[in-house]
């Protein structure tokens, strides 16, 4: 009896000092490593392209440490549901304001276009278009080559008309693709000014339009001059065939009248002779 006594007073003694040491435990730890307090924060649920219109099964939201949180984060749905979206969101990606159109701009390439802005459409093929390669989020120059009249001779003559302009889409396309190899369009649509708008859209009537693929880091505006016929032989920046010919008279000086010379009149008085000598 006495030996059953002693076994349970020992267990009891290793259980309470287990609860023990676990406390203290627990205590310094909370004392080295402070509890972190999480916030919520609204991420994506999936992939959301550009020009999507935010659904609420698009979004959920998770507790995160507050240090980890972007300070212009959503923290509830409602600030986002049924906005568009600008560039693409990935999974599990937070939801930030700079990804989505205004409250009030709606979905759609609409809600694309940045203020005092203007998306104009062209049509392109495999050689204007680049090959495919003028894709959502590139940027190219603009080439307009037309035939003008100088001087009553039609002279054909490009020249660069816009430049470093982004590309909103491709045909019905508002985000780039990852495949390596181009994708063939039949439209693309340009961001331009309401002025720059006007210029593409004589160009396209006066005569044929090029897109000139350029780099995304390359931004410099050059002045380069209009190119004719003469510059692809070698010649002159400008047509030599249109100007006017001017033809040059050598004229001959007219020379002075020569003095009458000298001369002697005899005039006869009766049997008598006078003469008269005439000076110059």
């Amino acid at each position: 009896m006495n030996r059953r006594r002693l076994l349970l007073i020992g267990i009891l003694a290793l259980t309470l000092g287990a609860l023990v040491a676990f406390k203290v435990y627990r205590s310094l730890q909370a004392q080295i490593m402070p509890a972190t307090v999480g916030v919520d924060v609204l991420v994506a649920a999936n992939n959301i392209a550009v020009g999507a219109k935010l659904e609420d099964h698009d979004l959920k939201v998770v507790k995160l440490p507050s240090e980890g949180v972007p300070p212009d984060a959503f923290h509830a749905k409602a600030r986002a549901v049924g906005r568009g979206v600008v560039l693409p969101i990935g999974r599990g990606d937070f939801v930030l304001p700079y990804k989505l159109a205004g409250e009030n701009a709606g979905a759609g390439p609409s809600s694309l276009i940045p203020f005092r802005m203007r998306a104009v459409s062209i049509n392109v093929n495999d050689v204007t278009g680049v090959a495919g390669f003028v894709e959502p989020g590139t940027r190219v120059d603009v080439l307009f080559t037309a035939t003008v009249n100088v001087a009553g001779l039609h002279e054909p003559r490009s020249t660069t008309i816009l430049q470093n302009v982004p590309v909103l889409a491709s045909d019905q396309r508002l985000d780039r693709s990852t495949a390596r190899q181009g994708q063939a369009a039949h439209v693309v649509t340009l961001l331009v000014s309401l002025e720059d708008a006007e210029r593409l859209a004589l160009a396209m009537q006066e005569g044929r339009i090029q897109l000139v693929l350029r780099s995304s880091v390359d931004t410099n505006q050059e002045t380069p001059a209009p190119v004719w016929n003469t510059n692809l032989y070698g010649g002159t920046a400008t047509p030599t065939r249109g100007q006017p010919k001017v033809t040059r008279t050598k004229r001959t000086p007219k020379l002075a009248p020569e003095p009458p010379q000298c001369c002697d009149i005899d005039i006869f008085l009766g049997s008598e002779m006078k003469t008269f000598h005439l000076k110059p």
